[in-house]
C-alpha cells in the first residue's frame, strides 16, 4: 500500500500523511488504517475518509478497511513522482536579458526592482 499510497490520496495529502498499519477488526469485521499526519492535516483526513475508505476497497477489497485511525506526527518525506520533477530551465540569452533590463531602467534600484525583474525571467523562461 506504500507504493500506491500517492495513488490512492493524491500528491498533496501524501506529503503529508503516512500509512502505519492495518489494524485488523475483532469478530472478522473491518479494520483500521492507522495513519500518520503532519498537523493540522488531520481534520482534511477526517472530511476525506469515506473516500480514502472507497479507494482503499477498490485496491484491497471490500471491507478490509472500514475506518481511519489517525495518528499526529512526523511523516518521512516522500520524493515527488519523476514525472513532477521540476527542471530548471536555462537561463534567458543575452538580448530577451537586456530588453527585460532595459523594460525596468526607469526603476528605482531595491527589492521591488529584483522581484520585477525575477517575475520577467520566469514569464519569459515560460514562453519558450
Amino acid at each position: 500500500m506504500q507504493a500506491r499510497w500517492r495513488e490512492i490520496v493524491g500528491d498533496t495529502l501524501a506529503r503529508r500523511t503516512e500509512p502505519v498499519r492495518i489494524i485488523k477488526g475483532r469478530n472478522g469485521d473491518g479494520g483500521a488504517l492507522e495513519l500518520r499526519v503532519d498537523g493540522p492535516v488531520a481534520s482534511l483526513i477526517q472530511h476525506q475518509a469515506p473516500q480514502i475508505t472507497a479507494r482503499l476497497d477498490m485496491l484491497l477489497g471490500k471491507g478490509v478497511v472500514t475506518r481511519l485511525r489517525i495518528v499526529q506526527g512526523p511523516v518521512k518525506a516522500q520524493a515527488a513522482p519523476s514525472s513532477q520533477v521540476r527542471r530548471r530551465k536555462p537561463p534567458l540569452d543575452a538580448a530577451q536579458e537586456k530588453q527585460l533590463n532595459d523594460s525596468l531602467a526607469d526603476q528605482p534600484d531595491g527589492e521591488l526592482k529584483q522581484a520585477l525583474l525575477k517575475l520577467g525571467r520566469g514569464v519569459l523562461q515560460s514562453q519558450r
